[in-house]
């Protein structure tokens, strides 16, 4: 006996719809296996934190430095170097080795050198051109990511301190880099840093031994500053001829002084003197013009603090916008906290001076690298950059390394992980001061300045100054 007509119908469009599931199932299948199937040796793929850095220095920036024959171009110096002052591991050998294991999963074709000496005599060579190269393009892209954060209170402003970084006790170190820190102190870098406040990543530094001068290192850094910017240091930075350098350089100050500062009043070098107008011409100096300052009195708690400015109108900086910027300033202390503790940077492990520098020098573009990357990302969801974690940023690069060494995960929410990278905005209940700290540097602060009216002595000096400036 025949089926009915209508079961035929309905059983023959059930299995069509079963082998067109089966198909569709399989597609899916094949599909997934497909995405998840690691790439053939040599092949490159794509990968977030290769687009993170790529972005910022892409090839055709080393293309300047053509090299032919050698595994160790600019551009994969680069690369382990940065990736290296990331690194989570102990030692130089184990970080090179842990680095080199990263960008040959990144650049599959690359060939690489094997050994950490190689790797260091390269980036050794290497290292005089880039610096140059390297610094002006991170300044370019602070400048273009800052956006509306490029001026505060209506300044470009740049806070400024130097910091020393402990090196190994090496006879060559010793030698050559020497010690200006406290008793039984090993040999020292001493690292001076311009941190745009805008941003709070830096925007230039300079390095040299133990025994070098801060103000030294800002008057290199004064030609790479952007026009009519305002400097914002501690009481280190002071002097006649100091100030007088950063005048002719056409910028602005603000700096703290202490006891060691004499400063004067009613010396009548300028037309129209306030009670807050004062000068700095120190008797050695009477052959050139005083300079014109403005004293600005601050209180902290029972205390005072002295500062002075070269810009006399109070509408371009008031009282209030200048505590505003000082206390500012702090940034730059907490980058140096972010620097030795974060990426524990504290303590050089190279033994000779040159590797030593050239290590602190790599890890200074490693923490400005990675600020940008994150200040980027929070700038472009509308964020204040100045709450970027360098903590958090660590963290989530270092994640993105070890994934890259599986070879299958893209990290492709990498960009907008960073947007996240930023400070607890919680309000503390207490302090953060530890309660007792034997090793916490105890320095008197920095007093006030000795001010007096011009003598009568001083004011002849002025006299035959201005007589020869006419006659001249």
């Amino acid at each position: 006996m025949e089926p009915p007509l209508r079961w035929v119908i309905l059983t023959t469009e059930h299995q069509s719809t079963e082998a067109r599931m089966a198909g569709y199932r399989g597609k899916r299948q094949a599909k997934r296996r497909k995405s998840h199937t690691v790439p053939k040796a040599g092949t490159s793929y794509p990968h977030g934190l290769k687009d993170a850095i790529g972005k910022w220095f892409p090839g055709q920036f080393f293309s300047r430095w053509p090299v032919a024959g050698s595994r160790w171009s600019p551009l994969r110096v680069f690369w382990v170097a940065i990736l290296m002052t990331w690194s989570a591991e102990q030692t130089l050998q184990s970080r090179f080795e842990a680095t080199r294991q990263v960008v040959r999963s990144l650049f599959p074709k690359w060939t690489l050198g094997k050994s950490y000496t190689g790797w260091y005599q390269a980036q050794l060579k290497w290292l005089t051109p880039l610096l140059p190269a390297l610094s002006k393009r991170l300044r370019q892209q602070v400048h273009r990511t800052a956006g509306r954060h490029w001026q505060r209170e209506g300044w470009c402003a740049f806070a400024v301190d130097g910091s020393r970084v402990e090196c190994p006790r090496t006879e060559a170190n010793e030698r050559a880099l020497k010690c200006a820190g406290r008793e039984k102190t090993g040999p020292q870098l001493f690292v001076t840093t311009v941190l745009h406040m805008g941003t709070g990543v830096p925007w230039d530094f300079r390095i040299g031994p133990g025994t070098a001068s801060e103000r030294r290192h800002l008057e290199e850094m004064l030609p790479e500053l952007p026009p009519h910017a305002l400097l914002v240091a501690d009481a280190g930075f002071t002097g006649y001829e100091f100030y007088r350098r950063i005048l002719a350089a056409k910028q602005s100050f603000l700096l703290r002084v202490g006891s060691n500062v004499h400063l004067l009043r009613k010396l009548g070098c300028i037309k129209h003197e306030g009670r807050d107008t004062v000068y700095l011409w120190p008797e050695k100096n009477w052959l050139e013009p005083p300079v014109v300052l403005r004293l600005i009195e601050r209180r902290e708690g029972k205390k005072k603090m002295y500062l002075v400015t070269n810009v006399l109108d109070k509408k371009a900086l008031s009282q209030k916008s200048a505590g505003v910027f000082y206390e500012m300033r702090w940034g730059v202390e907490v980058f140096y906290r972010s620097l030795k503790q974060t990426l524990a940077k504290r303590r050089m492990l190279s033994r000779t001076p040159e590797a030593a520098q050239g290590e602190l020098t790599w890890a200074m573009f490693g923490i400005w690298l990675l600020g940008l990357m994150t200040v980027e990302r929070i700038v472009a969801c509308g964020g204040d950059p100045l709450r970027w974690s360098a903590a958090k940023a660590r963290d989530r690069v270092r994640w993105s390394m070890r994934r890259a060494l599986t070879r299958r995960h893209q990290d492709r929410a990498l960009a907008s992980d960073l947007s996240h990278a930023t400070k607890d905005s919680y309000a503390r209940s207490g302090s953060k001061k530890a309660r007792n700290w034997p090793h916490k540097k105890k320095e008197k602060p920095p007093g006030e300045p000795k001010i007096q009216s011009a003598t009568a002595e001083q004011l002849r000096a002025l006299k035959r100054l201005k007589e020869q400036k006419a006659a001249a």
